[in-house]
């Protein structure tokens, strides 16, 4: 069996993107017209064989039926504007995901915000700075973690989960867990959105007992499990591996309230992490919008040499900034402040480019 992938590419920005737009140059981005492209990338994969040739927008009829049929309705994916089902959140304007770690073992701030006061005091910090999505957890998945049972991670969370809407009415509140106990219980007390790093495959009844509440769903990809998952992970292609997974999965949810997330880090090595990154614009042929969580991420400090997870801001603000400049929408950080200042700046920047 032949099947055929779309990544848009050949990116514009501000001016010069709305001007090829208008002339029927290029196309915008997910409705967006700040970002327009005139060529794409199709991926063709036979059995183990994977081929792939650049072409211009204005070409696509030349390609062969098969591929064309599939290719136009991936490119209908790749420029249609997305549904903002997720309150306060404009999906084509960036937006980030503030992390509150409630937990004593997380990688990077572990233990740090476990009382109460100081765990609200960070949400107003990280709701100032700019987050419109706080993402709570009270289980680590960092590499090698082990499961914590739901009871304790209950306890870990519930008291922000229950007064949350109470003190930050209008921002998204995100559950990171991969319990269906403690989702079904924060939907109780306004949880916006499910961040299940196992892609629910944690609990196989997980989607069966969401089905029922019309709430949103972060689709995460994890290979393995966290004590397992950097235990030589390997893929056949993994941009098109993880592509299929998410194709796959996104037939089970019936709502189509879905946010993607390609999971860099978990069950990825360096290779892995950077062919995803760079050529994340693939994904946008789901139709969906995509969230990247490469904050303070062990990648970073391969490449750069910090390994303390808190010297990897400039790293991480470099990730941010690529990956906006192919589309992405929403970015989850533990920095709020300096991200946030990275994108205000870099996108006057490109706003201002002509040819």
């Amino acid at each position: 069996m032949t099947k055929y992938y779309t990544r848009a590419c050949n990116f514009y920005y501000g001016i010069n993107a709305q001007s090829l737009i208008k002339k029927k140059l290029a196309l915008p981005l997910c409705g967006n017209k700040s970002i327009a492209f005139d060529k794409i990338e199709v991926f063709t994969r036979k059995k183990k064989k994977v081929l792939s040739k650049i072409i211009s927008i204005k070409k696509i009829d030349t390609l062969n039926f098969s591929s064309k049929k599939k290719i136009k309705q991936d490119l209908k994916n790749i420029v249609s504007k997305r549904k903002n089902f997720l309150k306060n959140v404009n999906f084509t304007e960036p937006s980030i995901m503030g992390v509150l770690n409630l937990t004593p073992d997380s990688f990077s701030d572990g233990g740090k915000f476990n009382n109460l006061k100081k765990a609200k005091t960070h949400i107003f910090k990280m709701i100032k700075a700019g987050a419109k999505i706080i993402d709570v957890g009270g289980e680590s998945t960092r590499p090698g973690s082990k499961k914590v049972l739901t009871n304790m991670e209950w306890k870990r969370i519930k008291s922000i989960v229950k007064n949350f809407k109470k003190h930050f009415r209008k921002t998204c509140l995100s559950i990171d867990t991969r319990k269906s106990e403690i989702m079904v219980k924060s939907i109780k007390y306004g949880e916006d959105l499910i961040n299940d790093g196992s892609g629910f495959n944690h609990e196989s009844q997980s989607l069966s007992k969401l089905k029922k509440y019309n709430v949103t769903k972060v689709l995460h990809h994890m290979q393995g499990t966290p004590n397992t998952m950097q235990n030589n992970p390997k893929y056949k292609n993994v941009l098109l591996d993880i592509y299929d997974f998410f194709e796959k999965t996104v037939k089970k949810i019936d709502n189509k309230k879905i946010v993607i997330d390609p999971g860099i880090g978990f069950g990825k090595n360096l290779k892995h992490n950077l062919s995803l990154i760079s050529k994340i614009s693939l994904f946008h042929s789901l139709g969906f919008p995509i969230l990247i969580g490469t904050s303070r991420k062990r990648f970073i400090g391969q490449i750069s040499g910090a390994n303390d997870s808190k010297e990897r801001i400039g790293g991480t603000v470099a990730s941010v900034l690529f990956l906006l400049s192919q589309g992405v929408q929403v970015f989850r950080v533990h920095n709020v402040n300096e991200v946030r200042q990275g994108i205000l700046v870099f996108r006057k920047i490109l706003s201002h480019l002509k040819n």
